[in-house]
């Protein structure tokens, strides 16, 4: 029987939260199936993010990585917008669930199939960046004349030099495998600032202080559940806050999305490196003594 648009959805989100490494076979198995369809439709993409880390370093899918993560950049090497339909339609055919969702960097194109995960991210150039997350302002430059990588039995193209594609991506220390911890390294190796295409310090200002519908709150609690007064809250690529009195921040958000944030309360730093968030909320933060990094998703709604 065939699993409708809801269930296959329900899987997807389900897949995403909880974060199950993939099976390698099926995994490669779709990988090889996806680059048949950018290939019918003469479409250049390329491996990215923890594809292109387990290609570069391992030769190999990493083994604890969730999703195949794929790029193509919008009117670069012959692509354009228009070729998204087609490409979505094609995979739709081939027995794959496709989710299209916009963002002012880009179009995210989600892909499922054998219960495994395709992150295919359309990016545009924005002030000589490609942004990749949670916000990072690439070179265009890395992606104008791209590499090539001999991976799964197959030639693959990956951002050139890749060394410097994933220290600006991994930071410094990118060769280390690390299935906790490189979220962390991550935030760190980012430029201080808002990422370029996002809402610059005024118009977040403007939000923070005028238009309650476009931010969010945070209220940070310790591990007795009392709420901390002057912690720290990066939102990644966004911006910083302290929380008040009462132990809440409020913050800027673009949109209904995933974002990273890095909390820091009583001294201690923990980074969320994928949480749900959506414009008007208030979530509570709770650490928990027994795991201080590698948490995901574990912001509650107040």
């Amino acid at each position: 029987m065939d699993t409708s648009d809801e269930e296959n959805s329900a899987m997807m989100d389900q897949l995403m939260r909880s974060i199950p490494p993939m099976d390698p076979v099926n995994a490669e198995k779709l990988l090889r199936e996806a680059k048949e369809v950018f290939d019918e439709h003469g479409v250049i993409f390329f491996l990215r993010q923890g594809t292109c880390l387990g290609a570069v370093r391992d030769h190999a899918l990493i083994a604890w990585d969730d999703d195949l993560d794929l790029g193509s950049i919008i009117d670069m090497h012959g692509f354009t917008e228009d070729l998204i339909e087609p490409v979505v339609e094609t995979f739709r055919e081939r027995g794959c669930f496709v989710e299209v969702s916009q963002d002012g960097l880009y179009t995210n194109v989600k892909i499922m199939k054998y219960k495994i995960r395709i992150d295919w991210q359309c990016c545009r150039v924005v002030k000589g960046t490609i942004a990749h997350y949670p916000g990072i302002p690439l070179p265009v430059s890395l992606f104008t004349e791209l590499g090539e990588v001999e991976f799964i039995g197959d030639t693959y193209l990956v951002p050139n030099p890749p060394a410097e594609y994933l220290r600006h991506k991994y930071g410094p220390n990118w060769v280390t495998p690390k299935q906790v911890g490189y979220e962390k390294d991550v935030l760190d190796a980012m430029p201080e600032g808002t990422a370029p295409g996002r809402a610059g310090w005024f118009k977040q200002f403007l939000a923070v202080h005028i238009l309650p519908r476009r931010t969010a709150k945070l209220l940070v609690l310790d591990e007795n559940d009392v709420p901390v007064v002057g912690a720290n809250v990066l939102l990644a690529g966004l911006s910083r806050s302290k929380t008040s009195r009462k132990g809440i921040a409020k913050f800027y958000l673009p949109g209904s999305d995933i974002y990273a944030l890095a909390v820091t309360a009583n001294g201690v730093e923990e980074v969320l490196y994928e949480e749900a968030m959506v414009r008007g909320e208030t979530y509570v933060y709770r650490p928990d003594p027994a795991k201080a990094a590698g948490r995901y998703f574990v912001l509650t709604q107040e």
